[in-house]
């Protein structure tokens, strides 16, 4: 998407989306649940278009109740386009179901002078009026001053009558939407680095905080998850992301050295494993069709790992990623059919 592309794209009729409102019965893992110092309500699965999952089943994620959408503009941009189409649907000026999406985006243009250049892509790309959540994207150990720039723009970018909201106003047109939520309603960063991550928890002026998290890459817990209080209003929305994957390779695929017979995880049992940690609020997914949209809602309807099952995954994530373990405790390992 270029710049200089102001045309507006194609909607469809704001009357073809629909939600439909879940029962979700009641747990130790609701689906729902405030996204940390926001007044954003979320899924607590996040769908990504990281797997190429198509608009239309974008849309029935989001019929099954998944609300929470992250989408990339720049970076990973054609893999991420496919679902483009659904979120236009969603978000667009004309949508009647815009406040039920929380739309997240990203962009891994780390530089101030380029925030606005960013930011009117996704706007024009997705007609949109506002974005819920704007992540400033993979922030590593050598980005410490880069992120500090960034999140100064937070005042100018995020909230109603700030300046970006009213270059876009001036670019786009004002509109009631825009003019209460401001063109960006919150302020995230993706953080490759946990230590820089821990670090910012306390920001004034960061929101949502993004980090990796699996069985086999668990560092988050004791640095970020354990350090929050999950009942403290103030505490910043905390999203993990590769809750499948891992430098080792595919989490679902068996570590050679695991007992014969033990409970091999599905991939619905890795984002339980998540969202079971202390203050996670959204495990983003990159499902890529139907069938996965339906385990994985069926794998939270479960509730929450017990205790002996997050035992059991953390020796798995171990052993995944070839790790000396002198001896495996019997009384971790479960076996299942």
């Amino acid at each position: 998407m270029k710049l200089t592309d102001l045309a507006s794209p194609q909607v469809a009729s704001a009357s073809k989306v629909s939600h439909v409102t879940n029962n979700f019965p009641e747990s130790d893992l609701p689906f729902y649940r405030k996204l940390g110092r926001t007044d954003l309500t979320v899924s607590c699965l996040g769908l990504g278009g990281g797997g190429s999952i198509s608009s239309e089943d974008t849309l029935y994620a989001f019929e099954r109740g998944i609300n929470y959408f992250f989408y990339s503009s720049d970076l990973h941009h054609y893999i991420y386009s496919s679902m483009s189409g659904a979120l236009r649907q969603m978000c667009s000026r004309r949508s009647s179901v815009r406040e039920k999406v929380v739309l997240a985006t990203v962009t891994y243009i780390k530089s101030p002078e380029m925030a606005l250049a960013a930011l009117l892509d996704q706007f024009v790309e997705l007609n949109i009026d506002y974005i819920d959540v704007l992540f400033w994207g993979w922030i590593g150990s050598n980005d410490r001053s880069i992120l500090q720039d960034c999140l100064q723009l937070s005042p100018d970018l995020r909230g109603s009558n700030s300046v970006y909201q009213r270059t876009i106003e001036r670019m786009f047109g004002a509109s009631e939407r825009l003019k209460k939520m401001g063109a960006v309603r919150y302020i995230g960063a993706s953080f490759h680095d946990i230590n820089l991550a821990q670090q910012c928890l306390d920001s004034d002026l960061l929101n949502v905080v993004m980090v990796r998290h699996n069985v086999a890459h668990r560092s988050a817990q004791s640095r970020i998850f354990n350090q929050l209080d999950a009942q403290d209003p103030s505490r910043p929305g905390i999203v993990t992301f590769k809750s499948t994957g891992s430098h080792s390779g595919a989490l679902w695929d068996v570590p050679s050295s695991l007992p014969e017979k033990c409970w091999q995880p599905t991939v619905p049992d890795l984002y339980r494993y998540s969202l079971t940690q202390n203050c996670v609020d959204v495990c983003l997914t990159g499902l890529t069709n139907r069938k996965e949209i339906d385990a994985a809602i069926a794998g939270v309807q479960q509730g929450k790992l017990t205790t002996a099952e997050v035992e059991y995954l953390n020796v798995y994530g171990d052993l995944h990623r070839n790790q000396q373990i002198l001896e495996i405790s019997p009384e971790k390992l479960i076996y299942r059919s």
